[in-house]
């Protein structure tokens, strides 16, 4: 009965719903909360407000998603599948967010109520409208194998990432990259032969098709860029020099092969640091020799030094405001006396998540066992030794004396 269940549910992670058959054979389709990309946590749930009673979030396919007005007088809520407009015919989507939320949404898209452009949502969708939607999702990815096919015979520089078909199975969004302009005019005639419906080409970069493909990235969660990234600004490796990263670029691009987002997100923080830590252009002098800088930990603001330059075994620590008092000093011709005087620098203990448990705890429960069984096996080879001593001799004083040879 698992494996049939299995069979008929389809859960669709694009749209973020789950769609099944009921005991008569009718598409069910629900809502999955936590599926989609670019979801937006209601933190208002239950909460009402007049001015954007009729305002909803509805969602479509990957990214794309929209604020629509209900005007067909039904009661609208989330997770319902709803009809609503579209530039030609009509298309079907899911209401994701109602509420004071969607007012926030609004503000931050700048889109204000009173915006005669803002489409509508006509009714809710029906069994009839659910049958043709599926049965246009259906075709979706052949569209896209062949459309790569035929793109590829007309030897257009260009890719076709994903194909999105309207909820009325009228017309298809086709997304592409290309480094350059391509064009197109040719390849819409073929494709409005070949499938039958009405093309939009709309052209994406590769952080764009990234966030529609989604994906885990090197740190074990979701892709920035299908989780919650709307707006992508430019990344150069400026910003990798600052954080003092690796110029590796395997280590320091993402899956879409640019620069990773994350590397903007505390850009801001090491400059800041970086502003009070001074440039040490030349080494430091000392009464027992020169220092050298080693390394520096940016957002701690210590600096580390070693008379050695070719080696990191004997480093002291000083902090930037040391540092910037001993070049002041150098420059006027005093040199301190040394810094050996500083106290050594210790590595930092391990501190688990619960923070009373110690790395080597099982380490030294085993050395306390195997003390423990050596002193045991001492205590038995000590007490063993008196009584085979006292066998030996009771043995010995016991035992039958040969008799002599005769001659």
């Amino acid at each position: 009965m698992e494996q049939l269940d299995n069979e008929i549910k389809k859960f669709d992670c694009s749209r973020g719903c789950v769609v099944e058959r009921n005991d008569e054979g009718e598409l069910d389709c629900s809502y999955r909360q936590g599926c989609c990309k670019l979801e937006v946590y209601d933190w208002l749930s239950g909460v009402r407000q007049e001015q954007y009673k009729d305002y909803f979030e509805v969602r479509f396919k990957n990214t794309r998603k929209g604020i629509y007005l209900n005007t067909s007088g039904q009661t609208v809520k989330t997770g319902d599948l709803v009809i609503v407009e579209a530039a030609t015919g009509h298309d079907l989507g899911i209401v994701t967010l109602e509420g004071p939320v969607v007012s926030r949404q609004m503000a931050c898209k700048k889109i204000s109520p009173d915006n005669p452009d803002i489409r509508k949502i006509y009714r809710k969708a029906k069994q009839f409208d659910i049958e043709k939607w599926q049965e246009a999702i259906a075709r979706e990815h052949e569209t896209m194998i062949r459309a790569r096919q035929i793109a590829a015979e007309l030897g257009l520089e260009m890719k076709i990432g994903d194909v999105e078909f309207q909820g009325d199975g009228t017309k298809a969004i086709f997304y592409y990259i290309a480094d350059g302009r391509v064009d197109f005019r040719q390849l819409i005639k073929v494709f409005a032969e070949e499938f039958r419906i009405r093309i939009e080409m709309k052209q994406i970069g590769a952080r764009q098709e990234a966030g529609l493909i989604g994906g885990l990235g090197v740190c074990g969660r979701e892709l920035c860029c299908s989780n919650y990234m709307s707006s992508f600004q430019s990344i150069t490796t400026a910003a990798a020099r600052v954080q003092d990263l690796s110029l590796n670029p395997q280590k320091l691009a993402g899956q879409c092969g640019k620069l990773k987002c994350c590397l903007n997100y505390e850009t801001a923080a090491y400059m800041d640091a970086q502003s009070r830590i001074p440039r040490v252009l030349n080494p430091l002098e000392f009464e027992d020799g020169m220092a050298y800088l080693m390394k520096t930990d940016i957002l701690k603001e210590t600096m580390y030094f070693s008379y050695d330059q070719g080696s990191f075994a004997n480093l002291y620590a000083l902090s930037a405001s040391e540092v910037r008092e001993i070049i002041k000093m150098n420059r006027n011709g005093v040199r301190p006396e040394s810094l050996k005087s500083e106290p050594e620098v210790t590595a930092p203990e391990f501190v688990s998540a619960v923070g009373d448990d110690s790395i080597t705890r099982f380490d030294e429960s085993r050395k306390k066992r195997s003390k423990n069984n050596h002193s045991r096996r001492n205590g038995k080879a000590r007490d063993e030794k008196p009584r085979q001593e006292q066998r030996g001799g009771q043995n010995r004083n016991n035992r039958p004396r040969g008799k002599k040879k005769e001659a």
